[in-house]
Order: structure tokens, then C-alpha cells, then sequence
């Protein structure tokens, strides 16, 4: 399996230029267990004409407008009316854990679960009826899990980016070490025609079979900020200034596995070329300050290929998510 080092390039230049807080248009809904403003969000793609921003220990897709950051609340489908979840509730293990989102060709919304329990192994869907449903994919979880090459020691999908008729799916390794195994961050490349198939079979039935194939597996070392090992939080393709290039983030959390948080160093958005190479530099601010927070989720701007909207986790459920502008300058 190829083992791919990161390292801060000198090329590259990350300046968060705007932060703004994510709030509802029409603030609590109380009869819909939902905060007043964006919780936790871990994964960002452009749905519509609007940012859609799945959360992590919410059961909503939040559909943002980016010159404000005022959302639009999608309830997911829950049995029980419960769509918030942590520690202070004593739920946290059923948290649907949703830490990556894609467009797929055909319009559709999917987002993926962590996988990093049984709770977390499901994909949520969601078409132009903005009706959600959820698809247990746990044979697909399962296959990851079962491929050490890339799983390590704890499965935990953080990213996913969609790279023409492939599926690119990115491992965050920032779990315990267990029975000597180490965690990982890596890639996997899945068909995307594979995979869509294998939703629609599992929607239809509970078959314990994954008929989609585990492809070019590669592992990665990305260095760290401040003494704290970077892991992989999502990824996107790169604008066609560089076909190929598949823009990252990770982020220095010093969290004991992947089921407890941690404190965040920093973050950083990285790049990996077609040719193998790969390169990153921190999230810094216009004064050149390390920004201190957890960037979970990335998408480039429509208009502008300099320009991507990068989703911050505060980790703090008393605290709005923020979107930042991000100004990237790439050599």
C-alpha cells in the first residue's frame, strides 16, 4: 500500500478571510428538538443555490446562505422526535454522526455516517422533494472496517469527494491505539455506478453483502501543528485550474480516540495530485495567526476558484457553527 508524506508548502497561502456565525432563519423549533442555530457542522457541499451543512449530533441538513449565514433547518427522520444529541442528554451514542456530504450527478443530496459505531453506519439521501431517508449501509461499513489498510485501528470516515465516476473516501486517523494496531488517515476510491447500485439493493432489503470494490488504497502521513498530529476532517475536488488535484482539510485535535473530542491546535487544507504529490499550510488569519479551531467541511466557491467556504466545528453545543471565506493562492 503507498504511503504518502504531506508537507508545508511553500506554494501555497490559506487566508481566512471572513468568519460568520450559522443561525436559523427562524430560530428554535422546539417541537422539532432543533437549536436555534447550526450545531456541529462537519460536512458542506452546494445544493441549489444554497450551502447544505450536515451536522455531526444534529438530525438536520441545514441549507445556508453564504453572504449571511442564515439557514433553513431540513428535519431528518428520527422514531422518536429526538434530533439533538451529547453528553449533557445522555445520548450520545445514538448521534447519527453525518461527517461528510456530496452532490451526486444526478442532483441528490448523500451524506455519509462516520461509521465509527453501529449508530453511525447509515447514509442519508435526499432529492429535490427535500424529504430525507436514511439507508443502512452497514456492509458497507463492515468491507471498510474489515480493510486494515485502511480502517487502522478505528474506522472513522470524516470525508468524502467526488472525483468524476469515482467516490473518494477519506479516513480520519486520529483513534486509539488498539492491540497494537495504529490509526490511519487514507484514501479509498469507490465507483460511483458501484456504490449507487448497492444503495438502491440495501434500501430495498437487509442483504449482509458489499458488491462494491475497495480501490487504490493509500495511506498518509500529514505532519502536525503545534506538537499534535493532523488528521484528515473532509475533502473536495479542485477547481479545473488544476485538473486532478483534490483539495483536503485536517485538523490538530488532540482527542484520545475517535469518539471523544479534543483541543484543536489548528487546522489545515492541503492538496494531492494526480502524480502523488502532496502538500499543505495552516488555516491562518489575515495577520497570519494560526487559526485555533476545527475545519470540518470544504467546498470551492461556484464563481471563484480561489475562493472555498470551509465549516467550522466549535465543539460547543451552546455554540453556533461558523463558515468561513477561505482565499487560497496555489503555485
Amino acid at each position: 500500500m503507498p504511503l504518502r508524506t504531506s508537507a508545508l508548502s511553500p506554494a501555497l497561502r490559506v487566508t481566512v478571510e471572513r468568519t460568520i456565525p450559522l443561525w436559523y432563519r427562524d430560530g428554535a423549533a422546539p417541537a422539532l428538538d432543533r437549536p436555534a442555530f447550526v450545531r456541529a457542522g462537519s460536512g458542506v457541499t452546494w445544493w441549489g443555490g444554497r450551502l447544505a451543512v450536515v451536522q455531526d449530533d444534529t438530525a438536520f441538513v441545514a441549507l445556508v446562505d453564504p453572504a449571511t449565514g442564515i439557514a433553513e433547518g431540513v428535519p431528518l427522520p428520527v422514531a422518536d422526535g429526538v434530533r439533538q444529541f451529547g453528553v449533557s442528554r445522555g445520548n450520545k451514542k445514538r448521534k447519527p454522526d453525518l461527517e461528510s456530504v456530496l452532490t451526486l450527478p444526478d442532483g441528490r443530496l448523500l451524506a455519509l455516517g462516520s461509521g465509527s459505531t453501529r449508530a453511525r453506519e447509515r447514509l442519508l439521501v435526499m432529492g429535490d422533494d427535500q424529504l430525507p431517508r436514511w439507508i443502512d449501509a452497514a456492509p458497507l461499513y463492515r468491507a471498510l472496517r474489515a480493510e486494515a489498510s485502511f480502517a487502522g485501528s478505528e474506522l472513522n470516515l470524516e470525508g468524502a469527494a467526488l472525483l468524476g465516476d469515482r467516490v473518494r473516501l477519506f479516513q480520519r486517523g486520529n483513534g486509539a491505539v488498539l492491540d497494537g494496531v495504529e490509526p490511519l488517515n487514507a484514501t479509498v476510491d469507490l465507483s460511483l455506478q458501484e456504490l449507487l447500485g448497492e444503495m438502491l439493493r440495501w434500501e430495498g432489503g437487509s442483504p449482509d453483502d458489499c458488491r462494491v470494490a475497495l480501490r487504490s488504497i493509500t495511506s498518509y502521513s500529514l505532519g502536525a501543528l503545534s506538537g499534535v498530529a493532523l488528521s484528515f476532517t473532509d475533502a473536495t475536488a479542485w477547481p479545473s485550474t488544476h485538473p486532478g488535484r483534490v483539495a483536503f482539510l485536517a485538523a490538530a485535535e488532540d482527542s484520545p480516540d475517535t469518539y471523544q473530542d479534543g483541543l484543536c491546535a489548528g487546522s489545515a487544507l492541503g492538496f494531492i495530485d494526480p502524480d502523488g504529490a502532496v502538500g499543505h499550510q495552516a488555516l491562518r488569519t489575515p495577520d497570519g495567526e494560526v487559526c485555533r479551531t476545527k475545519a470540518e467541511g470544504i467546498v470551492f466557491d461556484r464563481d471563484d476558484p480561489t475562493l472555498a467556504w470551509v465549516v467550522l466545528d466549535l465543539d460547543d453545543p451552546d455554540r453556533p457553527s461558523e463558515l468561513c471565506s477561505v482565499r487560497i493562492v496555489s503555485g
